[in-house]
This record gives structure tokens, C-alpha cells and sequence, in this order.
């Protein structure tokens, strides 16, 4: 839908629709404005580059202070409880009555104010006593990254199997048939990186016209890697009468795109501003004399008494770093794009549950990681972007808790460093530092490591079972006879095999018209070909010379 689609819509009075209908009432204290104040160590500056945040034409309901308050069914509160989630955070007491009643939302917070069950609630509550067709997802929650759509499918899992909705998760780096199957099997509730969902639709494994609830978590992240033609092509096939909730720690042009082409007079909620006027996180910039003594540092504080993520700019600094901290005694491991996500998902494990206690990471972690009890974050190379500074910060302070962010600051990179925080509205406490100062334990806990080299167990990728062959014998290259162990070749759409290739001589390929790919799934080699979209396609298998050239093109026998 174009925007000017959107403009010519009616307007839509969605609270008398859904959950909690009652009649609408002055905006609530807070409904629009954050409730944290700011720390009397930091000055509240905007950051830079934002655009003014829509007017809500819709009086906004009233904030609630209680879960108990709120038109949920029984079951969410009573998991809620379970969970030991007593009082709702700024975020949810101001959002959830107006996402309950409908209402697209705008809502602005710095990761770890409690956005996750602000849209999650009311998106299982919407849901909830509904059955998705197969195929056709009820409800669909969009992330950037990997680790954030694991991280939002655990925290909802609890609460959505309460009200017996089944909740699936697409995301790249894992098997994408067996995501295909969860889907064709039904499921309510989707969570999704964009690029994976655009190859299932594609397949004709999903479609979204049955989508009732959209939520973009974490949207200027999903501008920032790219993706803002993909959301908008997927938004664009999502039901155009139904609810969207928009949720980003900082809003940019990017995401004002968004506001403009998909939300109806949303509720604006910012819980604080993007730099996040928490209280409870104190940010430090170290100014350290050289790369030498920046390592000298940076190895002290990984070495303290607790767990530590430490920031580093490229995939080749993160191994290097961890093996250094791994030779000096420091349990340590690298986390980057360059790692398998069942390598990344393990590694991620492995420092939840202390086996490692510093992570060495790049930028893909800094969104989706949650981690409880983290209270330090460091910076070993600054960032460039304002954005990717709150983002990584927002692995510690989360949900209330206290929390650091130190940066390491060479001398060629203060002028830099002091733009970047301006952009972000932050003034850091500065403190110049060597790697035996007190000053250094004081802020950072920092300590001289054993010196002991430790050994971690590195994550391995899973190795997939083999498949068999119809006469029940294991097939590691292909299908048929293969006596090269060569890869299997798929055909077309349907039952059926590729064209035909040349045998003992040379085994080479042919080009175009003999060796080429049949769309149709049909086959040269004489035998029987089933319509496309009927199956699993037929693989060829080329014999060496050894095996007299023969080559098996769907159930026939071709003779070099």
C-alpha cells in the first residue's frame, strides 16, 4: 500500500474493535513523555537527527500501575505472576491499554525498558482463542538480527503457550526446511528476521494477508542494516486494516518513512530519551596513552571478578583479542557474523552460564543479547555511529538494574569520540587512565590476570545426518551411484532430473541445452518425470570412468 493509499483510507476507530473498549479518556501522565529522571551526572540532550514525533489525534487511555488493571485474559496474568512479573514498566503501564484496545503504537525506549511485553501482551491477548490457517500467521513480530528474535521468542513462549497459541521463529542460518514445516503446519504467532521471510513467502511457504498484529521491534536497527526495502515489501502484504506497533531506541528519516506509511494515528509513547535517562547507568570514557597500554587495560578488565562484553570493530580483532585474554587466563570467547548461528547460539550459552566471562563481540551482538546481571560493558574500539554506542550500552542497565559503559579512547580518537557522545545526548565522566591505576579498578573492577593459559571449548557447527538413498544405504555425495562422493544436484521444481552430461570422458558438463537446469522438472535420460511442484526433485549422479560413464537422469539409464 502506497502512502498516498494510506492517506486516502478512513480513519479507523480501532478501540471499539478489540480488547479493552472503554471509552477513551484524557491522555494519561506519561502517555507521551518519559517517566525516568535524568541522572544528575548526565544533561538530557536530544540526539541528533531525529524527526518530531507524530501528534497523536486520539486521546491516548489513561496509564495503568498494575497488570491487574488491564482487560487480559486470565491466563496471561496468572503467567505473569508466575514469571515474577508484578508492576508493568513505564513502557507497558502507558502502551499496553491502548495496544489492548487496538491502537497502532510509536513507542521509544532503549533496550531493556520492558518493550518486549509491551507488544508482546497485547499481541498474544489480541490473538489469543483465534487458529492460524496453515501458512498463514496470525500475528508477526519483526527483528533485525538473529539473537533478538531468539531473545523475543523466549521471553513470549511462557505467555503464548498459556493461552495456547503456537509461536514459530524464521530466522537465516538455520535450516529453512524445517521452518517451512512449522509453518505449513500452523502456527499464530510468527517471529522473523526480514530476509528469512522473504525466501519463505517466495517458496510459497508463508503469506501475511491473515496477519492481524504487526510489531517492527528494534526499527531503526532494521534501517540501519539495509532492510527497509524488504519491511516494506512485507508490510505492504500484511492485512492493511490491522494493528501495528512500532518500537526503536532511537527514531530517524528512516523511521519516519515508516510512521507515515503504516501507522494510523498512533498512541507516542517515549519512556526516555535514546540515550536512555536511566539513572542506573553510568557511562566513562578512558583515555588511554597508546594502543599498547589500551590492550594492557583492556586485558585487566576482562580479567575482573564478574562478566564483561567487550566491543571490538571487526571479526579478525575478536578472535585475536579472545586468544589473547585465553593465553592470559581470562575465560574468554568471540562472538561475530563470521560464526554459525548454532556456533553463536552455544557461545552465547556458554556465557550465560559462566563457562565464559568476557565476550569478545562485534556489532551483531549488540542487539538481542540479554543477559541477566551484566553490569559492565566495555568499548575496546569506540564506536563510529551514536546508534551502535546506545545499542551495545544496552546490554547492561537492563530492566532497572545498574550498569557501566566504559569506552577506551586513544589520543587520535578524542575529538572523534566527543561528536559521538554529543550525538547521542551523553556526557561521560572522563578519566584518564595507565593499566596499574586504582582509578581503572575503582571504575571497572579491573584486576592483573593468573597468566595461566585457559582453554575453552570452541563451538562446532552440528554435522547433518546422512541421507539415504531409496535402497536404504547411506548417501554422503548424492543420490544413485556416485563413485565420485559429488554433491547432489537438484532439478527443477518437481520430480525429474537435469539434463544430460557427459560421462567417463572428462566428466565435464554441457553447456546450455544438454547440462542445464529443466524448470519444468523434466527429464533427458529417458525415465518417467512427475509434474513440477509434485515432490522432491530428481538428482543426477555422473559416474567416473571407472564406473563406464553411465548417468542416471531421473529413473533412467543414459549410456556416455
Amino acid at each position: 500500500m502506497t502512502r498516498s493509499e494510506r492517506q486516502d483510507r478512513p480513519a479507523r476507530n480501532r478501540p471499539s474493535r478489540g480488547r479493552g473498549t472503554a471509552p477513551a479518556k484524557a491522555a494519561a501522565k506519561g502517555a507521551g513523555k518519559g517517566s525516568g529522571k535524568a541522572s544528575s551526572r548526565r544533561r538530557a540532550v536530544p540526539p541528533q537527527g531525529e524527526f518530531a514525533l507524530p501528534e497523536t489525534l486520539t486521546p491516548a487511555l489513561p496509564a495503568v500501575e498494575a497488570f491487574a488493571e488491564l482487560d487480559m485474559p486470565a491466563a496471561l496474568l496468572k503467567t505473569l505472576a508466575a514469571q515474577g512479573v508484578t508492576d508493568p514498566f513505564p513502557i507497558q503501564g502507558a502502551t499496553l491499554p491502548n495496544s489492548l484496545a487496538g491502537r497502532d503504537i510509536l513507542g521509544r525506549g532503549r533496550t531493556g525498558s520492558g518493550k518486549t511485553l509491551a507488544f508482546g501482551l497485547a499481541l498474544l491477548a489480541r490473538t489469543a482463542g483465534r487458529r492460524a490457517e496453515p501458512r498463514a500467521p496470525l500475528a508477526l513480530v519483526l527483528v533485525p538480527t538473529r539473537e533478538l528474535a531468539q531473545q523475543v521468542t523466549d521471553a513470549l513462549t511462557p505467555y503464548a503457550t498459556s493461552v495456547h497459541l503456537r509461536l514459530t521463529t524464521v530466522v537465516g542460518g538455520m535450516s529453512i526446511n524445517r521452518q517451512s514445516l512449522a509453518l505449513r503446519r500452523g502456527a499464530e504467532v510468527l517471529v522473523a528476521t526480514p530476509g528469512r521471510l522473504k525466501d519463505l513467502i517466495e517458496r510459497g511457504d508463508c503469506r501475511l494477508d491473515q496477519v492481524a498484529v504487526t510489531v517492527l521491534d528494534e526499527a531503526d536497527q532494521m534501517a540501519d542494516m539495509g532492510f527497509m526495502p524488504q519491511v516494506v515489501a512485507l508490510l505492504k502484504q500484511v492485512e492493511p486494516g490491522g494493528q501495528r506497533m512500532l518500537f526503536s531506541a532511537t527514531l530517524d528519516a528512516n523511521i519516519d518513512r515508516l510512521v507515515r506509511m503504516f501507522l494510523t494515528d498512533p498512541v507516542v509513547h517515549s519512556v526516555d530519551p535514546s540515550a536512555g535517562a536511566v539513572t542506573t547507568m553510568e557511562h566513562h570514557v578512558l583515555h588511554v596513552v597508546d594502543e599498547t597500554d589500551k590492550k594492557a587495560v583492556a586485558v585487566r578488565i576482562a580479567a575482573r571478578d564478574g562478566r564483561v562484553i567487550m566491543f571490538v570493530d571487526t571479526k579478525r580483532s575478536a578472535d585475536r583479542f579472545a586468544k589473547r585474554l585465553l593465553a592470559n587466563g581470562v575465560r574468554a570467547a568471540a562472538l561475530h557474523g563470521g560464526r554459525s548461528q548454532p556456533q553463536r547460539n552455544r557461545t552465547l550459552d556458554q556465557f550465560k552460564n559462566g563457562q565464559v566471562t568476557a565476550l569478545v563481540a562485534t556489532n551483531v551482538a549488540a542487539r538481542g543479547i540479554h543477559v541477566d546481571d551484566l553490569d559492565l560493558v566495555v568499548n575496546v574500539d569506540p564506536p563510529t555511529d551514536h546508534k551502535d554506542y546506545l545499542h551495545r550500552g544496552g546490554r547492561t542497565a537492563r530492566a532497572g538494574e545498574s550498569g557501566s559503559v566504559v569506552t577506551l579512547v586513544l589520543p587520535e580518537e578524542k575529538r572523534e569520540m566527543n561528536r559521538l557522545m554529543a550525538d547521542a545526548g551523553i556526557s561521560p565522566r572522563t578519566t584518564r587512565v595507565r593499566s596499574g591505576d586504582e582509578e581503572l579498578v575503582r571504575i571497572t573492577g579491573a584486576r592483573e590476570p593468573s597468566g595461566v593459559a585457559v582453554v575453552i571449548e570452541v563451538p562446532q557447527p552440528v554435522t547433518p545426518p546422512k541421507q539415504r538413498t531409496r535402497s536404504g544405504g547411506a548417501d554422503p555425495g548424492g543420490s544413485g551411484t556416485s563413485s565420485g562422493g559429488r554433491r547432489r544436484r537438484r532439478g527443477g521444481t518437481g520430480r525429474g532430473g537435469e539434463g544430460t552430461g557427459r560421462g567417463a570422458g572428462g566428466g565435464e558438463r554441457r553447456g546450455a541445452g544438454d547440462g542445464e537446469r529443466r524448470g519444468s522438472g523434466g527429464s533427458t535420460g529417458g525415465g518417467s518425470s512427475r509434474a513440477a511442484g509434485t515432490g522432491r526433485p530428481r538428482t543426477r549422479t555422473r559416474a567416473g570412468a571407472g564406473n563406464g560413464g553411465t548417468e542416471r537422469t531421473g529413473r533412467g539409464r543414459r549410456a556416455a
